[in-house]
């Protein structure tokens, strides 16, 4: 793994722990807890890396995302009429065609669901590249997908 990428994972994990640890009320807080402990660690890197954590600001300040849960059952169910169908590339990747501009919000909502079988996901515009780590896997989020989305693989 690269330079930066260890240094942003290693921040990102900080962050976490600094969030979980209690209330954080200010980026500029935050900054200084990360340099504090080490860290290079800057507003806009800080901003980027909440945006891209999930983390939300309440009225006390930061908090980490929601753990999975009913929320993101409901959160799947809201963006599954947007799914057009689905289609497999190989042992470990499954394709899912979208409505035009709604493969980001499908994605996100995806990621935001921690399903064990998915290793990560990648939109464009109308379509969405799930990958997991085997065939076996697949299998399993093949179903989930169908029965959350009410598709099945095209063929």
């Amino acid at each position: 793994m690269p330079a930066q990428a260890q240094q942003q994972s290693k921040r990102r994990e900080t962050i976490a722990e600094i969030l979980a640890g209690g209330a954080v009320r200010r980026q500029s807080d935050l900054v200084r807890m990360l340099r504090d402990a080490g860290l290079e660690a800057t507003q806009s890197s800080v901003s980027r890396d909440l945006r891209d954590m999930g983390v939300v600001k309440l009225k006390d300040g930061y908090a980490l995302p929601e753990a999975p849960g009913e929320e993101h059952n409901a959160d799947l169910e809201l963006v599954a009429s947007f799914v057009r169908g689905l289609k497999t590339a190989g042992p470990n990747l499954a394709v899912l065609s979208t409505a035009a501009g709604a493969a980001q919000r499908v994605a996100l909502s995806l990621d935001r669901a921690r399903w064990p079988e998915v290793v990560g996901t990648l939109s464009g515009d109308d379509t969405i590249f799930v990958a997991t780590a085997d065939r076996p896997r697949q299998k399993v989020l093949l179903a989930r997908l169908g029965r959350v989305f009410g598709i099945r693989e095209d063929r």
